[in-house]
């Protein structure tokens, strides 16, 4: 058995299969299949390598013998020759294209058919020289698009989502923690702090043999081109073309590095200053007295040497956490074990790819006590979204579900969207039905800031709307927030008693965490919701936690912190 491939590998390849299907000629119930088996294998509670050892992959349903082999094939040897070779078949640039919006792999393979497009190059030289105006599907208006999705890329390129990058760093760690040189070691920088969005990926490790080290990690399998190498540091580039730098210092250096290397730059510097204004000098070696070291063998005891109780890694934004460890008053904050149920979530009754009784089931597994199911309104029909009747077919079904269940509950729920304006998509008889109601934008994002202002507090006007969703519109890395002023949106909604959606997604994480701390501090809860459209999305919740932690959220501030008894009382009362 290979030492590296885990579940998160497996379900890892077997989606950018799916993906990778998408861009040939395929039928698209190859790539479903690819996908399907991820989010099958992702619900499993069954450790993947002991399913691969004692031949039992075949019980997960949607896996056949092809898959059985091919992930047998990855779990055993840490390679897929299937995926390699289809990779190589693919130009390189339209897996990239996959990342401009609104170009999709059929596009993709159409500008190949027509233009031999094979990279973003070349496609932006194309739609500079307007050869996209005329060709079948496209138009000047998704030219347009084409090009500020092009532009945009640039503007992120080098930049990752904290979910796609947490798996690989989390790998790295592992490897460098099995080095039997290596002393201690840890994940650092703005992937410690739970960021969003993360440059790169920064590991600490202390040994007592720091060359060792260093070829030990040049050597890795995921390393594809070295950079720099030396004693106390190591930067390389990834196969997945993410850049990773390894730190390497002495065992007694190890608190003050760890401390120093997870930053934020601000947070240092202001460290830095009070140490000053102390008597006492502050770097990654440590603190010192004159010309003797203050000794501290954690990250707690240097907070303690400068009189201030232990700030999570989270919050080290120099957004007030300094003066409030220096009163004794750090928030304790939300963590998965305070996670009592999940609300917004779709099925196949609208745009997600699972059945009601799956969801619960796996909700169940999770250790949920409830859920709030949330499918899309009628407006969104390109996203399924429910007729009357239909509302109605699937509060039959969850009152069934409701009747057999003693320990668990759904709750009805929907997302309506938010019309232009500022009225919801259903009659207020249908609104009445429901236990909650997340107001959302889907569309006309393109509006003033005072047209976008008065059509969501009109929204949170409404008597019905529970909660506002994804508050800002913005797809990390792909669209930025239309324009609102955010602060008076959170300040209507605490005057009205309405719940703003950190949208755990992570292409979303919106409410961004800058504006958790400022909800807070005007009274507004927030639903840490994971938006989920299948199973595998229901886990999308860690992603969320670790904004609402780095918005200084606690349990008392989010909503599905609440005991199953609670929510029913609090849901009744608004």
């Amino acid at each position: 058995m290979s030492e590296t491939i885990t579940k998160k590998d497996v379900i890892w390849i077997l989606e950018d299969i799916g993906k990778l299907l998408e861009l040939t000629e395929e039928t698209p119930f190859k790539s479903r299949a690819y996908y399907n088996a991820a989010r099958n294998i992702a619900a499993t509670e069954e450790d993947i390598e002991t399913l691969v050892r004692e031949g039992n992959l075949s019980s997960i349903k949607g896996i056949g013998d092809a898959l059985n082999q091919k992930i047998t094939e990855f779990v055993t040897t840490g390679t897929l020759k299937y995926y390699e070779e289809l990779k190589s078949s693919i130009p390189p640039g339209h897996i990239e294209m996959l990342k401009i919006q609104g170009l999709g792999p059929k596009k993709i393979r159409a500008l190949y058919g027509k233009l031999k497009i094979k990279t973003i190059g070349e496609l932006e030289y194309a739609c500079i020289e307007n050869r996209l105006v005329e060709l079948t599907g496209f138009g000047k208006k998704t030219q347009d698009k084409i090009l500020a999705g092009i532009e945009r890329l640039k503007r992120y390129k080098k930049r990752h989502l904290f979910a796609d990058i947490i798996g690989e760093a989390e790998n790295l760690l592992d490897s460098v923690r099995k080095q039997k040189d290596v002393i201690l070691a840890s994940l650092a920088g703005s992937i410690r702090r739970r960021n969003e969005v993360i440059k790169d990926i920064d590991i600490l490790a202390s040994s007592e043999t720091p060359l060792k080290l260093a070829d030990f990690f040049v050597s890795l399998p995921e390393v594809q081109d070295v950079t720099a190498k030396g004693e106390t540091k190591v930067s390389v580039v990834l196969k997945s073309g993410i850049n990773a730098d390894l730190r390497i210092v002495a065992e007694k250096e190890f608190p003050y590095a760890l401390h120093h290397f997870t930053g934020s730059k601000e947070h240092n510097i202001t460290m830095r200053k009070r140490a000053k204004e102390m008597g006492i000098k502050m770097n990654e070696y440590g603190l010192y007295k004159g010309d003797d070291i203050i000794p501290c063998e954690s990250e707690s005891e240097i907070f303690s040497a400068l009189g201030l109780s232990f700030i999570p890694p989270e919050l080290r934004e120099n957004m007030g956490e300094i003066e409030a460890a220096e009163r004794g008053e750090m928030p304790k904050l939300v963590e998965r074990k305070d996670i009592r149920g999940l609300l917004h979530i779709h099925t196949n009754a609208s745009d997600g790819s699972d059945s009601l009784e799956a969801i619960v089931k796996a909700a169940k597994t999770m250790g949920m006590e409830y859920i709030g199911i949330a499918e899309h309104s009628q407006s969104a029909y390109y996203a399924g979204g429910l007729s009357v009747n239909e509302i109605k077919k699937q509060h039959a079904a969850i009152d069934e579900i409701n009747k057999r269940e003693n320990k668990f509950h759904l709750f009805k729920g929907i997302e309506a969207d938010i019309l232009l304006d500022g009225r919801l998509d259903y009659d207020d008889d249908v609104l009445s039905s429901f236990d909650f109601v997340i107001a959302a934008v889907h569309s006309h994002f393109g509006m003033s800031e005072d047209e976008m202002n008065t059509r969501l507090i009109k929204a949170l006007d409404n008597r019905f709307t529970t909660i506002l969703a994804h508050p800002t519109g913005r797809l990390l890395l792909a669209r930025d927030p239309y324009s609102l002023d955010l602060e008076k949106i959170i300040d209507f909604a605490a005057k009205k008693r309405k719940i703003i959606e950190l949208n755990a997604n992570p292409h979303r994480l919106d409410l961004d965490w800058r504006y958790c701390k400022y909800a807070k501090s005007q009274g507004v809860k927030i639903a840490i919701n994971p938006d989920a459209h299948n199973i595998l999305g229901l886990y999308h919740i860690d992603f969320g936690i670790n904004i609402a932690r780095k918005g200084w959220l606690e349990p008392s501030d989010c909503i599905n912190c609440l005991s199953l008894e609670e929510m029913k009382y609090f849901l009744s009362t608004l």
